[in-house]
């Protein structure tokens, strides 16, 4: 388990486990995903392709920083690794843009964490069989494209 030493170490460690909040021991992949909210709210003003040009940055250099993370805390898939829920739903809320408000945030949340925690097929393949940075990313975006189906479904 990484501890505040190694947070600091790196930037790519600060952001790969979501400015702290990987540290925590209970559910750091819930509140990773809660740190999506503020983040997306911060340029929820901007243009839809400002959004999507910043959910796609966050994703390239997700990929690198929880690679490198990965390495250096020498496990495949870490659980304080949070930058992939974060980033995956940053662009959960900026697809749905024009249908939110808190109750929708809320949805999107719960849906996204019943398919990240469940990983139901093809997901839980991914999460198995695709190695670094990139698999650490991809499941979690997978899981947020199964929310968003039944999200949109829902509405």
């Amino acid at each position: 388990m990484p501890n505040l030493k190694f947070l600091i170490k790196h930037p790519s460690h600060f952001l790969a486990l979501g400015f702290g909040v990987g540290l925590s021991k209970k559910a750091p992949g819930t509140l990773g995903t809660l740190v999506g909210i503020p983040i997306y709210l911060l340029i929820s003003s901007y243009s839809f392709s400002i959004q999507m040009m910043m959910a796609f940055l966050f994703t390239i250099v997700g990929i690198f920083i929880c690679n490198q993370t990965a390495h250096a805390l020498k496990v495949k898939d870490p659980s304080a690794i949070v930058w992939d829920e974060i980033s995956a739903f940053f662009l959960m809320l900026v697809i749905a843009h024009p249908l939110l408000n808190p109750l929708k945030i809320f949805e999107l949340f719960v849906l996204f964490r019943i398919f990240d925690i469940w990983k139901p097929f093809p997901i839980s393949y991914l999460d198995q069989h695709v190695g670094g940075g990139l698999g650490i990313m991809l499941d979690d975006y997978v899981a947020a494209f199964f929310a968003l189906l039944i999200y949109f479904s829902m509405q």
